[in-house]
């Protein structure tokens, strides 16, 4: 039991398993008092149970600290609201707000559904949004605050198959995170991701998923299995953003692998060429094709080139 977060008090979403509960249960081994919140629903977002939220309040309660559960559901703006209300109205203040809750319905965009679609972006995007829109006015007003995003590697070129609306939600979140640090950064609130990969419900679905509907090959996820840890075993790094010793890291986004810790990078322009010199000059279809192929391209690699025809 530490005391780096004593005195300060968070609200964690999607806290009742998984990540979320390993980050709670971090930061109130340093002392935050800590709003456990969870829908208690499956992984595919269905459902609801109040159970896991309650074992983490009074996990959180033998370690000394304060803590209370919401079970609201992030994608609705307004319970969003009663969330960082019911840290206010229960520690006084809100000083730490932890992004997690997620879910997943796994399709080739071929075959997705709007609903599929929609579910999977309303928790992760919408509910990331939602939270942070109620706590940053909270936490400009005091001048501090630390926002922690989830977001994933699937939001890189690691995307698997099967998984749009996973990927273009954490990939959301991601570009969600850099602009929140812009805007928050000058009132001393900071705005952080991480990218963790660990064993969750979401995993097990996902590996299971892949290897019954052949959505990546099996030497892949058994690759990613063997390096693939239990959610306890990064969630000290959610307590250091959360903490004054990272009251200068701001906009960054952190990739936790096995053993590894790295930060993944904003996207820039790599290479870039021009063409002429004059106002009036403009690209035409054959310099593009001539320039792209051979100054931009330089050893690109098409990451899924089309498969020959059998016939």
């Amino acid at each position: 039991m530490g005391n780096r977060l004593k005195g300060k008090n968070a609200v964690i979403t999607g806290a009742g398993r998984g990540i979320g509960r390993a980050v709670t249960v971090a930061l109130a081994e340093e002392g935050a008092n800590v709003v456990v919140c969870d829908l208690g629903c499956s992984p595919d977002g269905t459902g609801a149970d109040r159970d896991p939220a309650d074992a983490v309040v009074e996990e959180c309660r033998r370690l000394g600290v304060e803590a209370t559960a919401h079970y609201g559901d992030v994608s609705d703006f307004g319970a969003a609201e009663e969330m960082i209300n019911t840290c206010v109205h229960n520690f006084g203040k809100i000083d730490i707000l932890c992004n997690i809750a997620g879910n997943n319905t796994w399709n080739m965009i071929f075959d997705m559904s709007e609903e599929q679609w929609d579910r999977v972006i309303a928790v992760h995007l919408k509910g990331t949004f939602n939270l942070t829109r109620h706590a940053t006015p909270l936490m400009r007003q005091q001048r501090h605050g630390r926002i922690i995003n989830c977001t994933s590697a699937a939001a890189t070129r690691l995307a698997p198959l099967g998984n749009a609306n996973y990927v273009a939600a954490k990939g959301g979140i991601l570009s969600f995170t850099y602009a929140i640090a812009k805007e928050m950064g000058r009132y001393g609130v900071t705005c952080n991701a991480f990218a963790p990969n660990a064993k969750t419900r979401l995993w097990g679905k996902w590996s299971h998923e892949a290897a019954e509907r052949r959505l990546a090959p099996k030497k892949l996820v058994d690759g990613l299995a063997s390096q693939i840890t239990d959610a306890s075993c990064f969630a000290s790094l959610m307590a250091y953003l959360a903490s004054d010793a990272a009251a200068n890291v701001n906009g960054c986004a952190f990739f936790i692998l096995g053993k590894t810790l790295g930060i993944l990078s904003n996207p820039e322009i790599v290479r870039q060429v021009t063409i002429g010199r004059r106002r009036e000059d403009r690209w035409t279809f054959e310099e593009i094709e001539k320039r792209v192929s051979q100054e931009l391209l330089v050893d690109y690699i098409n990451p899924a080139p089309p498969e020959l025809s059998n016939s």
